[in-house]
């Protein structure tokens, strides 16, 4: 079945390298490495429409050709520098399955993830501040998924140090979001919802910077319900790992 869908994949860039073979076609004598090179200088001018054409038609004219793998791992990245996130997961994922014990594939995990925590930010903001707890956050969660795939499969992988920031930078950003969840049950004195927010961010987020204020709102929560004894509890914890922080006021 494996070899089918190999071979399905193979006439798919068949057809398409016909369709693009007329008479017009510059490339259409062009060896495996002049195709390549062309694309590759392509790709190093950031001209991705066109390299994305040339590596298109390397994978279809040379499937099984000593450029072939290398190619792929160029397309993808040529499809997230042009901003199609869906063409460059699906170059990743076919990749990574075609291909599995090629030295490329935790970069295939990379750019998944990459192109998930990207792509629900929306590509302009990236030049824009803006707080990443107040944006949607389900790429974020997802890119999350594959940059942990990646640190599990492969933890010696290049890519390991910064999929590993990234992962903490998602990390606070939902652990931001969901204080500022226990904040706003905060604010409208639904004091139980305050204090299960809050814990879930103790639990769920050990180490971030939001522990302390959720741990602040549990205090304050809890005594104005008359939970005396989880106030104290959740008062001594905040005492000990950050003795530094004011004091929850009652009520």
């Amino acid at each position: 079945m494996k070899g089918y869908g190999a071979l399905a994949v193979v006439f798919a860039f068949a057809l398409s390298a016909c369709s693009g073979l007329g008479p017009s076609d510059p490339t259409r004598n062009w060896s495996e490495e002049e195709l390549y090179r062309q694309a590759k200088t392509a790709l190093d001018d950031r001209d991705y429409e066109v390299a994305i054409d040339y590596y298109g038609k390397l994978g279809a004219r040379f499937p099984f050709g000593t450029r072939a793998a290398q190619g792929q791992l160029d397309l993808m990245y040529a499809y997230y520098k042009a901003r199609e996130p869906d063409s460059a997961t699906e170059e990743a994922d076919r990749f990574i399955q075609f291909n599995p014990g090629h030295p490329g594939v935790p970069y295939a995990y990379y750019l998944k993830g990459l192109v998930k925590h990207d792509r629900r930010q929306g590509w302009w903001r990236r030049f824009v501040r803006s707080d990443p707890s107040e944006r949607d956050l389900t790429g974020a969660e997802s890119a999350f998924g594959s940059f942990k795939e990646l640190l599990e499969r492969f933890p010696e992988s290049r890519y390991v140090d910064d999929s590993r920031e990234r992962m903490g930078e998602i990390r606070e950003a939902l652990a931001r979001r969901e204080l500022r969840v226990a904040e706003f049950y905060l604010e409208r004195s639904a004091w139980v919802a305050a204090a299960n927010r809050a814990r879930n961010v103790v639990s769920s987020f050990p180490g971030s910077a939001s522990v302390a204020p959720a741990l602040a709102i549990m205090v304050r929560a809890y005594r104005t319900i008359g939970l005396d004894d989880l106030a104290e509890d959740s008062l001594r914890v905040l005492r000990a790992n950050y003795p530094g922080y004011p004091e929850p006021r009652p009520g």
